[in-house]
């Protein structure tokens, strides 16, 4: 039943996701490409998440330094998951904290794509609806990248963008969370 059901579940429902950004570190992101764009679109995620209560969780791997100062002042209260392991499920701390989510879709965010992102994607396939954001993951060089969107899109992860996942989860026009998500992708 379960399978059928996240089959299905396409389009994102606020009330079963929840935002995931791994690795979003600043010892890391000086060598990632085309950064400025990736923490740009990782932030309005972030505020966005606020806007509506999505909850997030947030990786770093472990030796690599704190989560970029202007991500760390928007999660301020959430305590980061340190983790050795590529695919954050292999971390039983993140994989604790997926499970107290209670819900079924999980929309990640972060770096590197091909590494981190990609298999923790992967793996999350047999249990979860997985969206990653394309605009915001990235990795050391765009051919990494691409790679690894392509695996993930062939593997069955919906590959989607920063404002799709914004218009998605708004799901109308008319109020004030709209107004107030209106300001960031204008």
């Amino acid at each position: 039943m379960k399978e059928n059901l996240l089959s299905k579940r396409t389009v994102l429902s606020r009330d079963d996701a929840f935002l995931v950004i791994i690795d979003m570190q600043e010892r890391l992101l000086p060598v990632i490409a085309e950064k400025e764009r990736i923490v740009e679109n990782v932030l309005k995620l972030v505020k966005f998440s606020r806007i509506i209560g999505l909850p997030i969780l947030l990786t770093e791997q472990q030796n690599l330094g704190e989560t970029a100062t202007e991500i760390r002042k928007e999660l301020e209260d959430i305590q980061p998951i340190i983790k050795l392991e590529f695919d954050c499920f292999e971390s039983r701390a993140f994989a604790e904290r997926v499970r107290h989510q209670h819900r079924n879709t999980l929309i990640i965010a972060g770096v590197e794509a091909h590494i981190c992102v990609a298999q923790t994607a992967l793996h999350a396939l047999s249990d979860y609806a997985v969206h990653v954001v394309s605009d915001a993951a990235s990795s050391r060089s765009s051919h990494n990248w691409e790679v690894a969107i392509q695996r993930m899109r062939h593997d069955g992860v919906t590959i989607t963008s920063t404002e799709m996942v914004i218009y998605e989860l708004l799901g109308k026009a008319g109020t004030d969370q709209f107004r107030e998500a209106l300001k960031m992708v204008k």
